[in-house]
């Protein structure tokens, strides 16, 4: 790796590189005018079926499991890759142009919520503290392990799923440097859920909603190509606890709403029925 003396001040005057450089820049604000379409429930949801995604799928449908019917939702596709977060109206339900974004139709003017922590938070008061506990111990807990994988995670998707997937060039220093911080946090939640079933005691709730997608594909092997590399087989408790979330049937649709890849019966690019994961998959869209 050659040396780099950064300049006394940095600008933009060059791609960075990499798989997503395309739609990296140093501004914020839209780069052009569309609006967001609207479904006929009062909950919109505009995302893709990245692992930020799926939390809020997954929520969405195990309240739909848990007989909130007021949980029905449209899920509109935003593919990042083709710049669709910096549409206007994407800006104007999320400043930061992330996915996923959730504009709540049901009171009397339209409620946006953008962070996926925020919004998990937001469904849960909406629908009566669901999958969150009331109080004590158990809520304190469910609590911080959500801000633990807020605040984790990206060390593992900016910094090491950045630098050995996606990076214009292979580093040592930087692969090394989040390789070590990715498997300190699997042993983290490892010796945690030595211990308990889930990540705030006995009782499923939004925090293991949250870090399943990141951490549960991780220790399965399914993030970045980097399982043999990560020796993420160590981690037995991490995958004793994402094979129990991944066998409910709530998890599992909502893993396939605004998925684009994959298997073609994986995916449901959007959904506005219950129906839909029946009807609407790609292996049934798609010509023969």
């Amino acid at each position: 790796m050659s040396d780099y003396t950064p300049p006394q001040v940095w600008t933009w005057n060059k791609a960075s590189g990499g798989q997503f450089a395309s739609i990296n820049r140093p501004v914020a604000g839209p780069t052009h005018d569309k609006e967001l379409p609207v479904g006929r429930h009062p909950l919109q949801l505009y995302s893709l079926g990245t692992p930020n995604g799926i939390k809020v799928t997954v929520m969405l449908e195990e309240l739909l499991a848990a007989g909130h019917a007021g949980a029905e939702y449209d899920a509109w596709l935003i593919r990042i890759n083709e710049g669709e977060q910096f549409g206007s109206g994407f800006v104007e339900a999320n400043p930061n142009s992330k996915i996923p974004a959730l504009v709540d139709h049901s009171g009397p003017r339209p409620q946006r919520v953008f962070e996926s922590g925020a919004i998990l938070i937001y469904l849960s008061e909406k629908f009566g503290g669901a999958f969150l506990p009331a109080g004590g111990a158990e809520r304190a807990e469910a609590l911080s392990w959500l801000f633990w994988q807020m605040g984790s995670t990206p060390f593992l998707g900016g910094g090491f799923g950045h630098f050995y997937a996606y990076a214009p060039t292979k580093q040592e220093y930087p692969i090394d440097r989040y390789a070590m911080e990715v498997k300190r946090q699997l042993d983290v939640l490892d010796r945690l859920l030595a211990e308990r079933r889930y990540l705030a005691g006995e009782s499923y709730s939004i925090a293991d909603m949250a870090t399943w997608p990141w951490y549960g594909a991780l220790a399965k092997g399914q993030l970045y190509g980097a399982g043999e590399f990560l020796s993420v087989h160590e981690y037995t408790h991490v995958i004793r606890w994402a094979d129990e979330i991944a066998k409910r049937p709530a998890v599992q649709r909502g893993r396939k709403v605004n998925r684009t890849w994959g298997e073609p019966s994986s995916q449901l690019h959007e959904r506005h029925d219950a129906s839909d994961f029946d009807l609407r998959t790609q292996d049934k869209a798609a010509p023969p």
